[in-house]
């Protein structure tokens, strides 16, 4: 048997026992068979969640021109509103590890679900900025925690032949919940509007008192006889769940005997190659572009002689279908190629919203240039749909061994909205000093994230927890 001392020095490798299983006789497993009927319904409760994120980024864009009216808002202080979400993003993703942890995958997200009606409400009665500030940040906060937690969760409980396309639900539901809110918010008022968000949350902790919890963290925390419950509950009761927990349970008592990991345990040699390929996804994922035409989708229409009614609907009727369009592809064509084809339609998009910019600067084929920059938001949108939206956090929820998720997934979420605030904040800024400009900036880190993926995003298609995390250490 493995002592401690061999673990840590990184001579035992956590998934051998599953790969000497697969040199054996191979034995059909409960992931591939059962009844999946409360893994489905486990999994549409959770991305309620990302439903939630998504009403709340897909707000600032309908609801801008309505608060800058009514409480009588500038451009600066829209700014801050429209971006402040992200800060409490970021707090929320630096608690979203220790949480889930501490109270479970259920317990952060009744947590952040709670946060996020408070924060709606607080909109809704706002009658300045402050407030109205003050509630942004709160629906931030309970988003961060959901980033982090809802795609986490599905990975957890999820089969591994079908743990691509649920894992792609998260943000399909995200891309449902912007276009609902454009949707919503070309008809009523930004009040209204906020009292919408507050349906998914209250969905949430409804539905979340008939879902099991995660049987990865019940058997991390020792709660056996619940494990086996719950992944029974998961799988059905006729399945053969005997080798699904044998494998789960290995891996738990392998990593028991690995020293608490802290926040610097994430930079040494065992774990830095996880670390850089989940920041590396997310700072790319967001470095070109997507929160800057998301929450200035309707200023971008406005200043290309679109309206931004018709325009945001379009764009996010398209995406909300490209979306599942991808989830259909994970699990046949892989994460890795669908990122790159995904970057690859991102990065003509930029440079045809770009080009657009530069035909109105200099009084160029004037008529064209309106077309041409929504037919270069709608191939963005929808490349990015496709691939770059969902495979950096199917591939978070699936690279990170148990005993560093909690770690390691606050970190990257942590990038991810710290990038989501850079780009949100800066763009408006950046769309004022050149139009078109930022949308060849956004191009180049298209390139950057090409190389990046090419070079060191592995396949997960098709493989276990356990069987990714060996192949990333050999």
């Amino acid at each position: 048997m493995a002592t401690k001392q061999d673990i840590e020095r990184g001579k035992v490798n956590l998934a051998d026992p599953f790969i000497e299983r697969e040199k054996g006789t191979e034995v059909k497993s409960s992931s591939d068979n059962g009844d999946l009927g409360m893994v489905f319904l486990s999994t549409f409760v959770a991305v309620c969640g990302s439903f939630e994120f998504g009403s709340c980024m897909g707000y600032s864009s309908p609801a801008q021109f309505g608060i800058m009216e009514d409480l009588n808002l500038s451009y600066s202080k829209y700014s801050i509103f429209g971006s402040i979400v992200t800060i409490g993003a970021m707090i929320g993703a630096i608690t979203s590890g220790c949480i889930a942890d501490f109270a479970g995958r259920k317990g952060n997200m009744r947590m952040s679900s709670i946060v996020c009606i408070v924060g709606w409400f607080s909109i809704y009665i706002a009658s300045n900025d402050l407030l109205l500030d003050f509630g942004r940040f709160l629906t931030g906060f309970g988003i961060g925690n959901l980033s982090y937690v809802v795609p986490v969760y599905i990975a957890e409980i999820t089969p591994k032949n079908l743990r691509g396309a649920l894992a792609t639900t998260n943000q399909l539901f995200i891309t449902v919940g912007i276009a609902v809110a454009y949707l919503i918010g070309a008809f009523v008022s930004w009040r209204t509007l906020a009292l919408t968000g507050i349906v998914p949350s209250l969905v949430m902790l409804i539905g979340l008192f008939f879902i099991p919890e995660s049987p990865r963290w019940l058997a991390m925390v020792g709660r056996q006889k619940e494990f086996e419950a719950e992944l029974r509950a998961l799988r059905g009761a006729c399945a053969d769940i005997s080798q699904e927990q044998s494998e789960i349970q290995d891996s738990i008592e392998m990593l028991r005997q690995i020293p608490e990991v802290r926040i610097l345990d994430l930079f040494n040699r065992r774990n830095i190659r996880y670390v850089t390929i989940g920041v590396g996804l997310m700072v790319f994922q967001q470095f070109i572009g997507i929160n800057g035409i998301i929450y200035y989708a309707g200023q971008i229409f406005v200043s290309a002689g679109v309206s931004p009614s018709v325009g945001s609907i379009l764009y996010s009727s398209l995406q909300v279908v490209l979306t599942a369009f991808g989830a259909s592809l994970m699990d046949k064509a892989g994460r890795k190629l669908l990122f790159l084809i995904s970057v690859f339609g991102i990065l003509l998009g930029n440079l045809l919203t770009g080009i657009s910019f530069i035909l109105k600067e200099h009084h160029l084929a004037l008529d064209i240039a309106p077309t041409l920059a929504v037919v270069g938001v709608m191939v963005y949108i929808g490349s990015f749909s496709v691939g770059a939206g969902p495979v950096p956090w199917v591939i978070m929820s699936e690279i990170f061994p148990i005993n560093v998720k909690g770690t390691a997934g606050s970190l990257v979420t942590l990038v991810n909205w710290f990038g989501s605030w850079a780009v949100s904040y800066s763009f408006f800024y950046l769309f004022t000093w050149s139009s078109w400009g930022v949308f060849f900036m956004y191009a180049s880190f298209c390139v950057m994230a090409i190389l990046f993926t090419i070079a060191l995003v592995p396949e997960t298609k098709g493989r276990t927890l356990e069987e990714i995390q060996a192949s990333i250490d050999n």
